[in-house]
């Protein structure tokens, strides 16, 4: 049986995000930005619905008096990409129960 994959992730830039983000804990828009290789306003925009969705928690603060914007993966985050992932898992039936 196949599980319903989350539309929140399945978005290529915002799984992108959930991706680097499950690696490296937190990280800087403008490193998203540069990993992501999309816009300023597409990157704000997913990280916009992710942080909606209670994936993410985006911090606003000022680094020699320039914006600086770091966002952390959330417990909630963490969960939701492992169920996808095994969600994807089924699909291409790499599950040990499905293989």
């Amino acid at each position: 049986m196949f599980n319903e994959l989350d539309p929140i992730l399945n978005s290529p830039v915002r799984l992108a995000v959930m991706s680097i983000l499950l690696t490296v804990k937190h990280a800087q828009f403008n490193d998203l930005l540069k990993e992501t290789q999309t816009t300023q306003g597409n990157l704000s925009h997913q990280l916009k619905k992710l942080q909606e969705a209670g994936y993410v928690q985006i911090q606003k603060t000022f680094k020699n008096n320039y914006p600086l914007t770091i966002i952390h993966i959330s417990e909630t985050g963490k969960k939701a990409f492992e169920v996808y992932v095994e969600n994807i898992k089924t699909y291409l039936h790499l599950n040990e129960n499905n293989t």
